[in-house]
């Protein structure tokens, strides 16, 4: 499973509010939700995400509020990975229950630059800068959540499951 895509980055920190604000939190539509992805910390991130991109974030990524809305919205906006050096675990799990690939890689958020161009590996933890030809190791994700994301979420892998 190998996931391409142009980098966008952020810092450190990036809490539930500033990925989705609360004030969203009544929409139900997931393209309503996508509208107002990022729009805590750049307005412009819907347009900069439709073609599908790759987040890139420094530690802590997804902290704050456990709001499943909030990597919904990444997801709908056409965020394809986020790579992150560390997330908040409620926001990973949130995320690869909706079907969002997810990966943890140290050091991450000093090796890629803004639209440097992406190869991320699931199945083998590996982030492939190809703007720079560097490799970087990341966690390598365990089966049953590769399973999950392949199947499109949490959902999904159950239904699978069930009707085998």
């Amino acid at each position: 499973m190998k996931i391409s895509g142009k980098a966008i980055k952020f810092g450190k920190d990036i809490d539930t509010d500033v990925i989705l604000p609360g004030k969203y939190l009544v929409l139900v539509d997931p393209k309503e939700l996508a509208k107002h992805a990022m729009e805590g910390i750049d307005p412009d991130f819907p347009k900069k995400a439709e073609k599908g991109i790759i987040i890139v974030s420094g530690k802590n990524f997804g902290c704050g509020s456990s709001r499943e809305q909030a990597p919904l919205a990444l997801k709908y906006a056409g965020v394809k990975c986020v790579i992150a050096e560390s997330f908040a675990r409620i926001f990973f799990r949130n995320s690869i229950n909706i079907g969002l690939p997810v990966i943890e890689c140290e050091g991450i958020s000093n090796l890629v630059n803004n639209d440097d161009d992406l190869t991320v590996d699931l199945l083998n933890g590996i982030v492939q800068n190809n703007s720079n030809n560097q490799i970087i190791n990341g966690i390598k994700l365990p089966q049953f959540i590769i399973e999950i994301l392949d199947d499109g979420g949490l959902i999904e892998n159950l239904r699978r499951r069930i009707n085998k």
